[in-house]
């Protein structure tokens, strides 16, 4: 897309672009000390293994600051809303998640994605329904979440 003459970077994927067996990746974002403080501020999720250092260190099989399922999800989902579905991406329909492992703070986060199902929407012309298998990788390569998310994708030239 152009426009005033500029190629705009940056939009999302088309649904012709989503055949079955396409894979990609997004890059990396490290999930901070800040990012856990904030998330667990607005979601209102104060348990103490994301919340009492104290409990941390004296009580807890767990000794780092552990990071909610819930905020590895809702980063990875960041990371694809930036490199697949800006102005295509029109309705998040169904999903399946699985934690893997721990993440915590400091970790370094990617999602691997891999097409799993395209086809045109029969009741929404314009539209295609595509299923991805998403993998959440940490910097060591381990796999901490799984999701397969069913998106209604906007096709070329509706």
């Amino acid at each position: 897309m152009e426009i005033d003459g500029y190629e705009v970077l940056g939009l999302g994927i088309y649904f012709e672009d989503l055949p079955v067996g396409r894979k990609f990746r997004t890059i990396g974002r490290t999930l901070t000390e800040a990012d856990l403080v904030n998330f667990i501020g607005v979601t209102g999720m104060t348990e103490v293994l994301f919340s009492n250092t104290e409990f941390l260190r004296t009580e807890s099989d767990i000794t780092q600051r552990v990071v909610p399922g819930a905020m590895v999800y809702a980063f990875a989902e960041g990371l694809l809303v930036h490199a697949t579905m800006q102005h295509t991406g029109f309705a998040f329909l169904h999903m399946e998640l699985d934690v893997k492992g721990p993440t915590f703070a400091g970790d370094t986060i990617h999602v691997e994605c891999e097409v799993t199902e395209s086809r045109r929407s029969a009741s929404r012309p314009g539209r295609g329904l595509v299923r991805t298998f998403n993998r959440v990788r940490k910097q060591d390569g381990t796999v901490v979440l799984t999701y397969s998310p069913l998106r209604m994708v906007k096709a070329r030239g509706a």
